[in-house]
């Protein structure tokens, strides 16, 4: 689903990559494109059409570009692009989002932070992605407004031992991200993760952390966060931050998986509507969530790798985006990434 603004031009990118893959593995891969977002509602009306929820239904995985922009930024409009995101994620019942933030030191230089900080930054943020204040029921009178937050001890339970199962094949350190010095669901979501952790879980070493200091320390000592578990506005605000660390938010991916082996990926920026169309943006995000389809949903664990080598050399080899490069450095386009890539993989 390529969604709006820039979401066409990176998704092309990703599925590109996808069918170079099965090429050269002898796979085949059927690629259906529907509507979402923006351009369902000025297509049919609506955010997330009945075919677009059929295909999704009847498929392995779904690669998403991006939704949204200033053409459907009404706040008092009836239908807006990101409901069709909401309830894509929960049709999918896609309830953990994986967002790994691995600095590479070819990027340093791109990152706003001290070249000392970076060194050995490789994190992974696991957002719960279904619950909390997105999805609370919201009212809106003539001079106030609210968003309820709500979380059930199941909701916890399984984000927690998702995060869990990541740090043990890991370095086996876990950072549970919440407000419990004023929130009751944070209260909660902290008396279920130490329950979780200490009977299930004993051997890893595990931390709270109130998100105030989980995003100052973000900043201030990356390399030792391993896996980050928290809410999902936490997880959402963390990891555009995070994203800083890589030296631009074009290069982070995402996957958003569920008990079955279905998932959804995307990169974790948004359409960018003041760039659309130009052919700059940064395909890498989307390039890296196709590994992630490759060995969380398809389990092409080799292909996985070959993926993340190839955009690695081209990184190493002087590739730079716009918003990756310095004063003087050569600027590739998104066609031109793309292209570098898909010639890595050969």
């Amino acid at each position: 689903m390529p969604g709006d603004g820039i979401g066409p031009e990176v998704a092309a990118a990703g599925v590109q990559v996808l069918h170079k893959i099965a090429g050269k593995f002898g796979h085949r891969f059927d690629t259906p494109e529907h509507l979402i977002g923006g351009a369902a509602i000025d297509a049919l009306g609506d955010p997330f059409p009945s075919d677009t929820v059929a295909c999704c239904r009847d498929s392995d995985a779904v690669l998403l570009g991006a939704v949204g922009g200033p053409a459907w930024s009404d706040p008092g409009a009836p239908v807006r692009p990101e409901q069709g995101l909401l309830r894509l994620r929960a049709e999918l019942q896609v309830f953990a989002n994986l967002r790994p933030v691995r600095v590479m030191d070819e990027l340093v230089a791109a990152s706003p932070l001290k070249e000392e900080l970076l060194a050995g930054v490789d994190l992974i943020v696991v957002r719960e992605l279904t619950g909390g204040i997105y999805f609370g029921e919201k009212q809106r009178g003539e001079t106030s407004a609210s968003d309820l937050c709500v979380y059930e001890t199941h909701e916890i339970e399984r984000i927690v031992r998702v995060a869990a199962r990541l740090a043990r094949e890991r370095k086996g350190r876990l950072c549970s991200v919440d407000k419990a010095n004023v929130l009751e669901t944070s209260r909660l979501w902290r008396e279920v993760t130490e329950r979780v952790l200490v009977t299930e879980y004993p051997e890893l070493e595990f931390e709270h952390m109130l998100v105030d200091a989980a995003a100052m320390h973000l900043l201030a000592r990356p390399a030792e966060f391993d896996v980050i578990v928290t809410e999902n506005m936490f997880g959402d605000i963390l990891t555009d931050e995070a994203s800083m660390l890589t030296g631009s938010l074009g290069m982070l991916p995402s996957a958003s998986l569920g008990e079955s082996h279905r998932g959804l990926y995307e990169p974790i920026h948004g359409s960018a509507p003041d760039i659309a169309g130009k052919g700059i943006a940064n395909p890498c995000g989307t390039i890296s969530s196709i590994s992630l389809l490759l060995r969380h949903s398809l389990s092409l664990h080799e292909e996985a790798d070959i993926v993340d080598e190839a955009l690695r050399q081209v990184i190493a080899s002087g590739g730079r985006t716009a918003d990756l490069s310095a004063p003087g450095e050569p600027v590739m386009s998104t066609t031109d990434m793309t292209d570098a890539v898909l010639r890595a993989l050969d």
